[in-house]
């Protein structure tokens, strides 16, 4: 498939394909907010959608409890009552190390070495793990995210390599590679995962784009029919691939992670740029918008 500017029509505002969709899956990161404040269109979107009567789910990458997820966006701006839901990688993540139901999981060791900046230290909160200090002592590593925004994936060899010897799973709580923090990039969970699946380890991934977060996504939103339901999301890799592999439509932010590519959609150019994003990762969103708004 070859994905031309006219395949993907640009919207002005998401007002103009409100009839087609009866729920909707909203990103935050790039979409909401830039990780210090909100936006203000993005937030008067959700807020027309609301008043629509629209049943609305967030789903981020972030890797934290959905209720955490939920309190950071109050403090941003974005009220309670703006979704029905709100999912996280951090809550799949969690559930299943607290469940241990998939195979993976149920072969995990004891002790559980984490790779992650404070504020994600939450997730350890209710897991019957032992978290050690050192990575001799570990099973496993559980990765939230990095320790400094200005770390490369290379900073945490001196962990990876003894647990690569050691054969050490890793289960990643994040898989986004970077974010855009107030106008800065900087790395995620998923680079070091990566960057850890390159040396030869093992890891085990929740969140966009991977499809279990999208079931419990789909049953949140409480629509059956998949052409009914629109995720916003401003990532190709993550938010438009994991929407086309569940069945539901995407509508793609381009102010956000491929911002740099792009320059906001202003121009035919810009347009071309970004059919030849789609082609590169072969995946397509049904529309495409410079920033979310009404």
């Amino acid at each position: 498939m070859s994905a031309t500017p006219r395949t993907i029509p640009l919207l002005s505002g998401v007002s103009e394909i409100i009839d087609d969709y009866d729920g909707f899956v909203i990103d935050l990161w790039g979409v909401m907010h830039d990780g210090l404040e909100a936006f203000p269109d993005a937030v008067n979107a959700l807020q027309k959608l609301r008043e629509a009567g629209k049943r609305v789910v967030i789903l981020s990458n972030a890797p934290r409890r959905a209720e955490s997820v939920a309190a950071r966006n109050e403090e941003l701006g974005i009220a309670r009552e703006l979704a029905d839901a709100v999912l996280s990688s951090g809550e799949v993540t969690w559930r299943n190390l607290k469940e241990r139901t998939l195979p993976f999981y149920q072969k995990l060791g004891q002790n559980a070495y984490l790779i992650g900046p404070e504020r994600d230290l939450g997730m350890k909160e209710g897991l019957d793990f032992t978290f050690v200090d050192n990575i001799e002592s570990a099973d496993f590593i559980m990765l939230t995210g990095i320790w400094d925004p200005e770390d490369k994936v290379e900073r945490y060899d001196y962990l990876l390599k003894p647990a690569l010897e050691k054969k050490l799973p890793m289960v990643c709580a994040n898989p986004d590679l970077e974010v855009i923090r107030g106008g800065k990039r900087e790395l995620c969970a998923g680079a070091v995962a990566h960057h850890y699946e390159d040396m030869g380890g093992e890891v085990q991934y929740h969140g966009k784009p991977y499809q279990d977060i999208y079931k419990e996504c789909m049953k949140l939103v409480g629509i059956e029919d998949g052409s009914r339901v629109l995720a916003v999301g401003d990532s190709l890799r993550t938010d438009i691939t994991g929407a086309n592999a569940a069945g539901i439509h995407g509508l793609f932010i381009a102010g956000g992670i491929h911002s740099d590519d792009l320059n906001g959609l202003s121009s035919p150019t810009d347009m071309l740029k970004l059919a030849g994003l789609c082609n590169r990762y072969e995946q397509y969103p049904v529309a495409a918008m410079p920033i979310f708004k009404w």
